[in-house]
């Protein structure tokens, strides 16, 4: 049997998250606590009974997905055959294949979430998500337009999210329904991830990256800017630095995963949302979701 596990990224938080965790394993709580402190600021505190607008904080969602993630893949001390991430979800996959530390994973998480707040702020823009329309379609219509608007989440056949400047994605949704889109749907996020509109945010973060050392996993991972299987630290490396203004390929990634032999999935950390993704790319898949041991 092969067995991968997947990591879920921004978006799956919610008040509570954790707090089992915490209350019931020592190694669980050490972690939290000395996330605490790297953080400086009482990150479990907000995971455990925050409010849903004190957890939509990209500097507090980042780190609380993270940890969820990381934390119950330190607990079971998970042997994968394979691991991969959506978006922010990749650093939680690198920390549980051994690539990352979880030290060194946390300080680039927080890194990211204020670099990427900071972004948002001098570059604003948005994403939307197109449901019912051929790929290459929504390729095609976010060329044609005029302004920044990009495919940024390849998420399952027939779920694709578009980001970039807000007119431009405005623009684009239009012409997607025109086109045949069963639904264009802006989403509720403050800036456009995965698209070129956050160079700032990645020059940032290769620095970053750049200082921290990364080691050979214990098994590949599939990454998201190119949806193939890795296992040099330098070329983790260089997808992890280009990430953040390229598309995330899920819907490739789960269908390399299973043509490499993949047949059972466990997605650890908040949430379900990867679970419904992959059986979307194969009904037949093996796939369960973890919040807790």
């Amino acid at each position: 049997m092969k067995q991968a596990y997947v990591f879920p990224g921004q978006g799956a938080q919610f008040s509570g998250m954790g707090k089992d965790l915490y209350e019931t394993n020592a190694e669980a709580k050490a972690l939290f606590d000395k996330a605490n402190e790297i953080l400086g600021f009482n990150i479990t505190e907000i995971m455990f009974s925050g409010t849903a607008d004190e957890l939509k904080q990209t500097k507090v969602t980042q780190p609380a997905v993270f940890l969820h993630s990381v934390i119950l893949a330190k607990v079971m001390n998970i042997q994968p055959a394979a691991v991969a991430g959506h978006s922010l979800g990749e650093f939680s996959a690198l920390v549980a294949a051994g690539a990352l530390s979880f030290e060194d994973g946390l300080r680039l998480v927080a890194k990211r979430a204020m670099a990427m707040q900071k972004c948002c702020e001098s570059q604003p823009g948005g994403m939307a998500a197109i449901l019912n329309l051929d790929d290459a379609v929504v390729e095609q219509i976010c060329a044609e337009i005029d302004g920044v608007v990009v495919a940024a989440n390849y998420n399952c056949p027939g779920q694709l999210v578009i980001s970039g400047a807000d007119e431009a994605v405005n623009e684009a949704c239009t012409k997607l329904k025109e086109a045949g889109a069963k639904r264009a749907l802006r989403l509720p996020v403050g800036g456009a991830f995965h698209s070129p509109l956050m160079e700032a945010a990645r020059a940032e973060l290769e620095q970053a990256i750049a200082e921290v050392e990364f080691n050979t996993p214990i098994c590949p991972i599939y990454q998201n800017v190119d949806a193939m299987p890795h296992t040099d630290a330098e070329s983790i490396k260089a997808n992890l630095i280009a990430q953040l203004t390229a598309p995330v390929r899920w819907t490739q990634i789960a269908k390399n995963m299973i043509a490499d032999g993949v047949d059972s999935f466990t997605e650890l950390g908040p949430g379900n949302v990867l679970q419904g993704l992959i059986k979307k790319v194969d009904a037949n898949a093996v796939v369960e979701s973890k919040a807790t041991m």
